[in-house]
């Protein structure tokens, strides 16, 4: 049964490590939640550390320098994992050969970077639909437009056999109080038209091994059971948790404040039918990160 709990400081004690999602978390995609700073910044005063583990479908640099900008405290978190390095590295080893078309915004392309950890990484080229070998979706072109209008371009695409390399298994994000389409929703759709798609975030394997491997560059890994993952996505955040055998704190304010009823905590019948509904059970539920 998941327990509704008033504050991260209340469950610390047994946890080494966080791997924190960001968005719906600590913040809204514009601006930092001042008490999910607060909670991070204590966790990490306590000598623990804070991985931010985010389906972004961008390079660890390129979330930093958002978060940055977006004003996030350095002090909140310790390194960074993204869906999109998972990814990065998958499509230059040759997941989806070297001529590949791209689906995204504009921002999305720094997903073509240069990977120097990757020995003789395939030299990628962005080609037409018609002339690729795969496809690398970050996203679709326009994340307010419903998804299925990309039906045809993804049909043709299933005709030529191609692989769609998913950087960002979310289906979708709020942006403030806008929602938006992610790449998850253009893989799923491609996915039920009988395409193959290829993920690399939460909850897929590969981002846990990243988000562990830098736990381990910073000189310690904890066992599994002091590892907490927080995170507002049920089906990504909790369900990739479950699948690691890590406890949970389930933000429920985030995606499925209306589900649960969420004001400043959930309703918990709402929140025992919601779990049940989506047959994911977190560990532990708040309204918010504080």
């Amino acid at each position: 049964m998941t327990r509704i709990i008033e504050s991260l400081a209340d469950i610390a004690a047994p946890y080494d490590a966080l791997f924190c999602d960001l968005w719906g978390c600590v913040h809204d995609g514009h601006t930092p939640f001042p008490e999910a700073v607060a909670a991070l910044q204590a966790f990490r005063a306590m000598g623990k550390q804070v991985i931010l583990v985010t389906n972004a479908p961008r390079h660890r640099a390129s979330v930093g320098r958002q978060l940055a900008k977006m004003g996030l405290p350095t002090d909140t978190w310790d390194a960074i994992a993204t869906s999109g390095d998972a990814a990065r590295v998958a499509m230059f080893t040759g997941a989806v050969g070297s001529k590949v078309w791209f689906m995204g915004e504009p921002d999305d392309r720094v997903f073509f970077d240069p990977m120097k950890l990757i020995e003789n990484p395939v030299d990628i080229r962005e080609v037409p639909l018609d002339e690729a070998e795969g496809i690398v979706c970050c996203g679709p072109f326009d994340p307010l437009a419903d998804p299925n209008d990309l039906r045809p371009a993804l049909l043709l695409a299933k005709q030529k056999g191609l692989k769609l390399l998913c950087a960002n298994p979310d289906i979708v994000v709020d942006r403030g109080e806008t929602r938006e389409w992610c790449a998850g929703a253009v893989a799923a759709i491609y996915t039920e038209m009988g395409g193959e798609s290829l993920y690399f975030g939460k909850p897929h394997p590969p981002i846990y091994d990243l988000a562990r491997r830098r736990l381990a560059a910073m000189g310690s890994l904890p066992a599994d059971n002091r590892i907490l993952a927080i995170g507002d996505g049920i089906l990504t955040d909790i369900k990739g948790a479950l699948g690691e055998d890590i406890d949970s704190l389930f933000i429920t304010g985030g995606l499925a404040r209306a589900d649960t009823g969420t004001t400043r905590q959930p309703d918990a019948d709402l929140l025992s039918a919601f779990v049940s509904r989506e047959m994911v059970a977190p560990t532990y539920a708040i309204g918010y990160l504080r």
